[in-house]
């Protein structure tokens, strides 16, 4: 357990630093970070979501110079609540309320450190992977971005990360002890609803682990726990996500994925969310662009990794479909950071057959942990913020970026032939991690075959 906890104690040091790091230069938080902060600061002062007078007294001030955005719908009482799930401010009340902002980032980190600590554990434990493979592995994701940065950013979304390892190390342990992972598909929604999927095939591997004598007990509790979600949300926000309190949702709580939904232009991010030029994963920690290969590859070679790969998948058609967008007011990959830590496990699993896999993985994620130094460095200098210039490092993964990964931002013949030619590259990397998870299937039903024989040559 200790080297576990110095890997989580290593993390949550060095992404701390990014806590200086201004979001805007009119700001040091912005977007809904503000928003969850004010909320923070309610719960621990007056016990309720009520951020009306917090508005009124402008408590953000600290940590926002910059005029604050409207967000929130008065209600006939006065009230105002923040149209975002609760369960993140009443995790970072204390913290907010003893310390301000700076205590509240720094708890992230904490939360960042322990999302690296259980990834490891996971690694190790549940899916056998060796010691130097676990931690190298687990340190060139945890300490480059987008996991660095969102472990001091105020989001839910390292919470978010950190639950669902927490469940794949549970459900992959012993599913006949699912209390942990009940807990985790039952608190997701309470994030942000935008989780709802994730916990949806956490559930459905939940049960179908479960014995059958609990599958029963299991499905009443889930049944349980949606009708109090849905109650505690339609007497407090008015509907039955928080999305019911904003004041720009004007056409329902719907309207949060938008208004006029064009599946078929969204679908150009199952590729972009990995490969553009500025907010997509491949273009701040190298190692995502194995997600493909390795998805198809684990897929084959190790059933007990389908259900995790089931989880990115879902997250990823999420971040497809149904997320807003994928450009927006934050630092890329917002919208993976949820299921990013199973990626890590993937490659681990994957680099751990051969030397030189581990060696490709390290010199190729050693960039990601390279360019978070870069963003940290040019951040706390004041040359960039985390929202509005973040590529403009002289880094040279941005330079490469620029070459060879399509802009969707400001598309352009240039942004689809490369969006063509990536989309070849992501289909080559599955098919050539599926036939490649084959060929060494088959290698080891060879080997077992022929220790079969010997042994039977030897006991006659």
């Amino acid at each position: 357990m200790l080297p576990f906890v110095f890997v989580g104690l290593v993390v949550a040091g060095l992404v701390s630093i990014g806590i200086g790091v201004r979001a805007t230069y009119g700001a040091q938080t912005t977007a809904d970070e503000p928003q969850y902060l004010l909320s923070a600061i309610s719960l621990f002062e007056d016990r309720d979501l009520d951020i009306s007078d917090e508005l009124a007294l402008e408590r953000a001030a600290p940590f926002r110079e910059a005029e604050l955005p409207v967000q929130t719908e008065v209600n006939p009482d006065g009230s105002q609540l923040s149209p975002h799930g609760p369960l993140l401010p009443l995790i970072l009340a204390l913290p907010m309320g003893l310390w301000g902002w700076v205590g509240a980032k720094a708890s992230l980190a904490v939360i960042g450190g322990l999302l690296a600590a259980v990834t490891a554990w996971t690694m190790h434990h549940r899916f056998r992977v060796g010691f130097s493979t676990t931690f190298v592995t687990t340190l060139l994701f945890a300490l480059a971005p987008p996991l660095a940065v969102y472990s001091t950013q105020v989001y839910p979304e390292i919470v978010a990360g950190l639950a669902v390892i927490v469940a794949v190390g549970a459900l992959a342990a012993d599913p006949r002890r699912p209390w942990l992972a009940m807990a985790v598909v039952i608190v997701l929604p309470w994030l942000a609803v935008k989780y709802a999927p994730v916990a949806a095939v956490l559930a459905i591997w939940l049960l179908h682990s479960a014995a059958p004598t609990e599958r029963r007990r299991l499905m009443a509790i889930l049944v349980v726990a949606g009708a109090l979600f849905a109650a505690f949300h339609q007497a407090i926000y008015g509907g039955l996500t928080p999305y019911a309190a904003g004041d720009h949702f004007v056409g329902g709580e719907l309207t949060a994925v938008g208004t006029e939904v064009n599946l078929w232009g969204r679908a150009t991010r199952l590729v972009g969310l990995l490969v553009d030029r500025g907010f997509g994963l491949g273009s701040w920690q190298p190692l995502y662009l194995l997600i493909p290969l390795v998805a198809a590859w684990g897929w084959r070679r190790h059933p007990d990794l389908r259900w995790p790969i089931a989880v990115l998948v879902v997250a990823w058609l999420t971040a497809t479909f149904v997320a807003l967008t994928m450009h927006g007011w934050w630092f890329p990959g917002r919208q993976l950071i949820v299921a990013l830590p199973i990626t890590a496990v993937l490659i681990g699993v994957w680099a751990d057959e051969t030397r030189l896999r581990l060696g490709t993985v390290a010199m190729v994620g050693a960039v990601g942990v390279a360019a978070f130094v870069i963003l940290v460095s040019a951040g706390l200098s004041g040359e960039i913020t985390w929202v509005v210039d973040f590529a403009a490092t002289d880094d040279p993964l941005r330079g490469l970026a620029r070459v060879l990964l399509p802009n969707y931002m400001t598309p352009s013949p240039t942004t689809w032939a490369l969006h063509g030619l990536w989309s070849v590259i992501v289909g080559g990397a599955l098919f050539y991690g599926w036939r490649s998870a084959r060929s060494v299937a088959g290698g080891h039903q060879e080997t077992e075959a022929q220790a079969a024989t010997v042994a039977a040559h030897v006991n006659l």
